[in-house]
């Protein structure tokens, strides 16, 4: 029997399989992204729109609902204010074997999030993520799909998940504004 990790990581090789017939792509791999136009160059997500978009250049990919913290105003300030930060990140590691559908770690916080935190007498937080669903979910999806309720992750459903996780690679920019 498959652990979910693995289960997840060949659901998203399945996705890029089909991906790669779709487009008549000859390569693309679940842990990088799909090749050629479909590559995203960078991830724009607006806080006040609820939304993530996949870029290349000037031009949208794709548009993904989001949501956020349970407190989405104003930059994460420190850790448990259950703020989404806002600013210019990278995308880091992934991870097939997270408490929920896919992960991608987000570079926050960065030197100046820790400078400005330490400042005031705080820990800045971490493990800020791009992620699909719980995989043991504790509230209906209705509630998921229409609520801010990660603890400042930026969460999509898992079927966007999988596009995203497809269409980006690690180091791939994200600016996240308010």
């Amino acid at each position: 029997m498959q652990s979910r990790g693995s289960w997840r990581c060949a659901l998203a090789t399945g996705a890029a399989a089909l991906l790669l017939a779709m487009n008549g792509t000859d390569a693309a791999i679940a842990t990088g992204a799909a090749t050629g136009a479909e590559r995203a160059d960078r991830v724009v997500v607006r806080k006040s729109e609820r939304a993530l978009y996949l870029m290349h250049g000037d031009t949208v990919l794709r548009r993904f609902r989001v949501a956020l913290g349970l407190e989405p105003q104003g930059h994460k300030a420190r850790e448990g204010d259950f703020r989404t930060p806002e600013g210019s990140y990278t995308l880091l590691e992934r991870n097939a074997d997270s408490e929920y559908f896919l992960s991608i770690r987000i570079s926050y916080p960065s030197t100046a999030d820790r400078k400005r935190a330490r400042r005031n007498g705080h820990a800045p937080g971490g493990a800020i993520m791009i992620h699909g669903q719980p995989n043991n979910p504790t509230r209906s999806q209705e509630y998921y799909r229409r609520t801010d309720w990660t603890n400042g992750c930026i969460a999509v459903s898992n079927a966007d998940m999988v596009d995203i996780w497809l269409m980006t690679a690690r180091h791939t920019p994200i600016e996240i504004l308010p």
